[in-house]
């Protein structure tokens, strides 16, 4: 029998597509009706500006009781986590090469709400990431019966 992955899961948007160059949370996500948390994939284009190890951005993963007073999640409460300024990092982008591409965390831990978090380092990000981040909620509690 085949799962069913299209009932037992929500697409939303996390980071609405744009260019940004400074610190930016996404959207809470409400996580109340999904077992198994929720994956952020973001897609990340390439900067004009120079990477470097002093000037970088990372992608966070923050968690939150209220969807009002978010914290950084736990590295043990996201897969794909690395090591970063805060916890819950799911990507260091610090090199050419390295944007364009796809990242992606997953949000395992007990909070009811969760958020992708944008965090630049450096000064030389005048233009910016184009960037847009999704939200996969995953493994609905409450399938549908018929």
């Amino acid at each position: 029998m085949k799962k069913d992955r299209i009932n037992n899961t929500a697409i939303l948007n996390g980071v609405t597509a744009s260019t940004i160059a400074v610190d930016t949370d996404g959207v809470g996500i409400d996580l109340q009706q999904y077992a198994d948390g929720c994956m952020f994939v973001a897609s990340v284009g390439a900067e004009s500006g120079s990477l470097t190890a002093a000037c970088y951005l990372e992608l966070e993963i923050e968690e939150s009781a209220d969807n009002s007073t978010f914290t950084d999640a736990a590295d043990a409460d996201v897969i794909g986590s690395v090591t970063g300024n805060n916890t819950g990092t799911f990507a260091v982008i610090n090199a050419v090469g390295e944007a364009p591409g796809v990242f992606e965390g997953q949000y395992t831990g007990i909070k009811r709400y969760a958020r992708p978090v944008l965090s630049f380092t450096g000064t030389s990000h005048s233009t910016g990431f184009p960037i847009s981040i999704v939200a996969v909620a995953l493994g609905d509690k409450y399938p549908p019966t018929t």
